[in-house]
């Protein structure tokens, strides 16, 4: 490897194309992990419609429901786009631009799955208990969520003093 092959400042002595498969193993780890998650969400909204006390539903929990479905279904399409790209150009030498269209889609997942997840515990509370507690407890989710896939990966790059 070259000196003008290195990627400059990240302290590693790794080419483009090694640094582009690096991230590319990364971001396959990173679905990995998702995937697990969207699919035991999407099959706990799938079994739903099939119990007793779901005919009970107001249409308001009804319509929660259905775009709760529809979100899951979405993000299952999300999290196969990056595996998609990658088989559908492979060898074309584009990997450092399927790695970047991966970042996108991870972080629009990350974003979508916390909704999922809020409105998913909001719907069970507005069912359970009613419509205050859904808003209250859905809205601590979401404050917990944000606290953690957005203000706490910004307070660990900033430096200290």
């Amino acid at each position: 490897m070259s000196e003008e092959d290195a990627v400059p400042g990240d302290g590693r002595d790794e080419t483009e194309t090694e640094r582009a498969d690096r991230k590319w193993e990364d971001v396959l780890q990173e679905l990995r992990v998702i995937q697990t998650g969207v699919q035991l969400t999407a099959g706990f909204l799938l079994t739903l419609p099939f119990q007793e006390r779901f005919e009970d539903l107001t249409t308001a929990q009804r319509d929660l429901y259905l775009g709760l479905v529809v979100l899951a279904a979405a993000i299952t399409a999300l999290v196969l786009a990056p595996v998609a790209i990658h088989r559908r150009l492979s060898g074309r030498h584009v990997k450092p631009r399927i790695v970047s269209a991966s970042h996108v889609v991870l972080r629009t997942v990350l974003v979508l799955m916390a909704v999922l997840v809020t409105g998913i515990v909001a719907f069970i509370f507005d069912v359970v208990v009613g419509r205050t507690s859904a808003v209250v407890v859905g809205g601590a989710v979401a404050l917990l969520l944000v606290s953690l896939l957005v203000v706490l990966p910004r307070a660990l790059v900033r430096p200290r003093h």
